[in-house]
């Protein structure tokens, strides 16, 4: 047996600096289970000169399980302890571009990009497709996507993304964003924008993109989607095709600077009005074996509450051991927490 440890990525953000550990660990024992085969041991948290690290204990990693493991949404670096010192582990990540894409937005609400990264890995890993993960390129929707931070972080794993949200301020916000950053960086693509119109009337608004992480596989067609509409979450199946999506991955809103708002009661705290409406269309989109995540606000929908709305939805709810341990504080009025649900096959 060999001993690791993981020095986690400091986070700008002191609260959700201080439930880091707690998260990785769970998140550690998400990626174990799903892909590592259940190999790691002793997990804890063990402090080295002065520095807060999460140690575990397996069989030597190999070249793929490092290489699972870099796409953990804390992880800094990884060494092996041998001898009281230290030996760098190589982690060569998924990413397909900078991280700037994720972090130059910055705006009132904006979900924390290590918690967007934490929740679409664990949705991920919960599908039937978690072993592909290195490999598959996945489709990801976030049929709540405001400005854009999942579809940013699903761009960079080198997945397709797709978004829809009823918020016409945060649409032409990250229509602008993303156009602006792909110019910049020089990436190659191509956009396709503008009204969605049926029967001669104006239905949604709608960006689509077609990208590549360099010029060479643009022009050889290994290209990535974005595709994002305007338009309400509960029309989803209007714009996506039924059993197209690999992951939807949703973090509801909290009812703070946020409500949630459907046809039938408008504006409301809870998010459960919501979900009741827009989770059976959401399960449409979801290919079997597919698997949807959500983040929400415990103090305004019990966890028990939501999970019935995907139950009776017909998704089944992933129950184990760490998918029980991702709540954490965000402020005095949040305490969020992840609920991840499979469609069966």
């Amino acid at each position: 047996m060999s001993e690791y440890a993981l020095l986690i990525l400091p986070s700008s953000n002191r609260v959700y600096a201080e439930a880091s550990v707690a998260l990785t660990r769970a998140e550690l024992a998400v990626f174990d289970r799903a892909v590592l085969g259940g190999r790691l041991s002793d997990v804890s948290e063990t402090t080295i000169g002065g520095v807060r690290y999460v140690t575990f204990a397996a069989d030597a990693l190999d070249e793929q399980d490092a290489a699972y493991l870099a796409n953990l949404s804390s992880i800094y670096a990884l060494f092996e302890v041998t001898g009281g010192l230290l030996r760098p582990v190589e982690l060569r990540r998924l990413d397909r571009f900078d991280d700037d894409l994720l972090t130059i937005p910055k705006y009132p609400g904006k979900t924390n990009e290590q918690f967007t990264k934490l929740l679409l890995n664990v949705t991920l890993l919960a599908s039937d497709f978690a072993p592909e993960m290195l490999r598959r390129r996945f489709s990801v929707l976030d049929p709540l996507c405001g400005r854009g931070t999942t579809l940013n972080q699903a761009l960079t794993y080198g997945f397709d993304a797709a978004g829809i949200d009823r918020d016409q301020k945060d649409f032409e916000a990250y229509s602008t964003y993303i156009q602006t950053w792909l110019k910049r960086k020089r990436v190659k693509h191509r956009v396709e924008a503008g009204p969605v119109r049926r029967e001669r009337k104006v239905v949604a608004r709608r960006l689509q993109v077609t990208l590549a992480a360099d010029k060479a596989a643009y022009k050889a067609g290994e290209t990535q989607r974005l595709d994002v509409v305007n338009a309400d979450t509960t029309r989803s199946l209007e714009f996506f095709r039924p059993g197209t999506q690999d992951l939807l991955v949703a973090d509801a809103p909290y009812g703070v600077q946020h409500g949630s708002r459907t046809a039938e009661k408008g504006l409301v705290r809870s998010p459960l009005a919501l979900l009741a409406e827009a989770v059976p269309v959401w399960a449409e989109l979801l290919r079997p074996g597919g698997a949807l995540g959500i983040a929400w606000n415990t103090h305004v929908a019990r966890r028990e509450e939501a999970a019935q709305v995907l139950t009776d939805s017909g998704l089944e709810v992933v129950t184990t051991g760490p998918y029980q341990q991702f709540a954490h504080r965000v402020d005095q009025s949040i305490v969020r927490d992840v609920l991840v649900a499979r469609r069966p096959r």
